[in-house]
């Protein structure tokens, strides 16, 4: 026991320098210009302030975290590490399960088409696994990826933890009264419900699956459009994982550590860490997954009822009485403890054109029982439904503030392609009360104007082809429409727009002669180009009609001349050119015949 404790002595004693070589490091290779300090803090403008993060607006609820340090030795294994019980343990603590190392690395594939602007590191969810359950307490996964045993964090009751209230009726804790942190990155279920994902496409989001884990710890870190190779960003999105600087500055020392090079290992041979955020005197904390839930009321690690000892009576009592029985004391209600409902606050009709930000945002209102108004409470935002649009930073989830008055003002909805209904569902963050769905339309792009680009007459021979394609230009209140829908159709003329049967024509895949083409539509500056014209052997003019969603109309004028006549070839019964017939006086037949006497 002795030993050990020494041990945890030394380590604490190393972490503030192990965290700031990191964090020293992390700026030289990631910030030109930051500084830090003599404490391992950086001087990177705002970068150096933790965000204002409520417990239950975090990835974890800040729930405890493990806070064992990288080993010193390499990360890579290295051969004179020997075979006894000191090298094992250290290639353990320094390679990643070969599962959950797979699941880091797909996320990371997957966040680079999804937001490459991210530039998320694969070490850097290593970083967090590691410190979140020791890699799920060293690789111990099914194949698919899902923990053997449900990792549970402590329940999030208000005491020595945040106060989160249920929020799952226990569908991931197991925990009715209160929740608490699930997987092998620690996801409390109000954030899971809004930012859990199916990384191993078995049809289900699952915080205990490695793979889903990874891939929505990804997403929720590349959230409000975060650039992670920069140190600033870098800082605020871990700080948003969990609220705490040392867990900030542990993160930092093994994304560092991982960045240096790591060997996979083979599921559930992973050391298992020991040290952890909570532990205190006295207290043997448990690690996530090993015990079920504490009680309501009890403090992870202590004796389920045990109570204080008896106190001696006083002089001259006799023997000693009982404790007075005073009630424990009662949590003050929250904010949030008083919301009852949740009202529409006056949002108008929320409709917006494909690809355009919305002109209406939502307002909620947090009321009591009495209608009240209820400030300070964090409303969030969720986008339900087949829709790719978004709240600004490209994200399916907004969390919001209420102001004096009780109302939370969501971000403005950008509207994304595809058009249609669905809603977005305004809740009580952290607690279960009536919300408000509101009705989102996304209509499709149109048009209000469309004229050709360029003046030079479009003609062509009989026969032949135009030279010159025709291109036009779609506009909608003075501004390029891009994405547009454009037909083209060759009509019969200016009153009458059955398709034409003769005269210009495209030419479909095989080859084939079309006046009537459907599916165009304009390009992000409003512009579009036609495919190439022919002309049958009729001449004449002709009219190609341009219609937009939106009821936008343009006719282009189409010449088609004659072609040429050839010169017809000489006829051998003809007279011969004049101009070679015989001199009459030479040519005996035009003498006059002799007269007989």
């Amino acid at each position: 026991m002795a030993a050990h404790i020494g041990r945890r002595l030394r380590k604490g004693a190393a972490t503030t320098a192990v965290a700031a070589a990191a964090v020293a490091a992390l700026s030289a290779s990631q910030a030109p210009g930051a500084t830090v300090d003599d404490q391992g803090r950086q001087n990177t403008g705002d970068a150096t302030s933790a965000p204002d993060t409520a417990a239950d607006d975090s990835a974890t609820g800040n729930s405890p975290y493990y806070t064992d340090l990288p080993p010193l030795n390499s990360p890579a294994p290295s051969p004179s590490a020997g075979s006894g019980e000191a090298g094992d343990r250290s290639a353990a603590e320094a390679g990643i399960p070969a599962t959950v190392l797979d699941a880091y690395k797909k996320a990371e594939a997957a966040l680079r088409e999804k937001k490459a602007g991210c530039n998320l590191p694969w070490q850097l969810l290593a970083a967090i696994g590691k410190v979140e359950s020791g890699q799920a307490r060293g690789g111990r996964v099914t194949a698919d990826g899902t923990t053997v045993t449900p990792i549970l964090g402590p329940q999030l009751d208000g005491n020595g933890f945040a106060l989160i209230r249920d929020t799952d009726n226990g569908a991931y804790d197991g925990n009715r009264m209160y929740d608490q942190a699930v997987g092998p990155m620690q996801f409390i279920p109000s954030t899971w419900s809004w930012a859990g994902r199916d990384g191993n496409g078995d049809g289900r989001k699952d915080p205990n699956n490695i793979y889903d884990a990874a891939l929505a710890a990804g997403h929720y870190l590349c959230r409000f459009d975060w650039d992670l190779s920069e140190p600033g960003d870098l800082r605020k999105a871990i700080l948003s994982y969990n609220n705490s600087t040392e867990y900030l500055n542990t993160v930092l020392s093994w994304l560092e550590y991982y960045r240096k090079g790591t060997h996979e290992i083979p599921d559930g041979t992973g050391a298992l860490p020991e040290d952890r955020s909570d532990a205190r005197p006295g207290v043997t904390p448990s690690a996530p997954g090993t015990t079920p839930p504490a009680r309501p009321g009890t403090r992870p690690g202590k004796p389920s009822g045990s109570r204080p000892s008896p106190r001696p009576s006083a002089p001259g009592t006799g023997s000693p009485s009982a404790p007075p029985t005073t009630p424990p004391p009662s949590t003050p209600p929250t904010p949030t403890d008083t919301v009852h409902h949740l009202e529409d606050a006056g949002t108008g009709t929320l409709t917006a054109m494909a690809g355009h930000t919305f002109a209406e945002r939502i307002s909620t209102r947090a009321e009591t029982e009495a209608g009240k108004a209820v400030a300070k409470v964090r409303i969030r935002f969720t986008i339900v439904g087949d829709t790719d649009t978004t709240f600004a930073g490209g994200e399916s989830v907004a969390t919001v503030t209420t102001d004096a008055s009780g109302i939370a003002v969501a971000p403005a909805l950008q509207a994304g392609e595809k058009t249609g209904a669905f809603a977005v569902q305004a809740a009580v963050a952290g607690r279960s009360v009536k919300g408000v769905p509101y009705k989102v339309t996304v209509t499709q792009r149109v048009a209000d104007a469309l004229t050709r680009v360029g003046e030079k007459e479009l003609t062509c021979v009989a026969g032949g082809e135009f030279a010159e394609p025709v291109e036009v230009k779609a506009t909608y209140g003075g501004e390029a429409a891009g994405k547009v829908a454009v037909t083209a159709k060759l009509v019969t003329s200016a009153d009458d727009p059955a398709e034409n049967d003769k005269g210009p024509y495209f030419k479909d895949a095989d080859g084939k002669a079309i006046r009537t083409l459907t599916g165009l539509r304009t390009g992000p500056d409003g512009q579009l180009t036609l495919p190439k014209l022919y002309a049958d052997g009729t001449a004449g003019t002709f009219l190609l009609r341009l219609t937009t969603a939106g009821g936008a109309t343009l006719e282009v004028e189409l010449t088609v001349e004659p072609a040429a006549t050839p010169s017809p070839d000489p006829d051998p019964s003809a007279d011969p050119d004049p101009s070679t017939d015989p001199d009459p006086s030479t040519d005996p037949s035009t003498e006059p015949s002799e007269t007989p006497a």
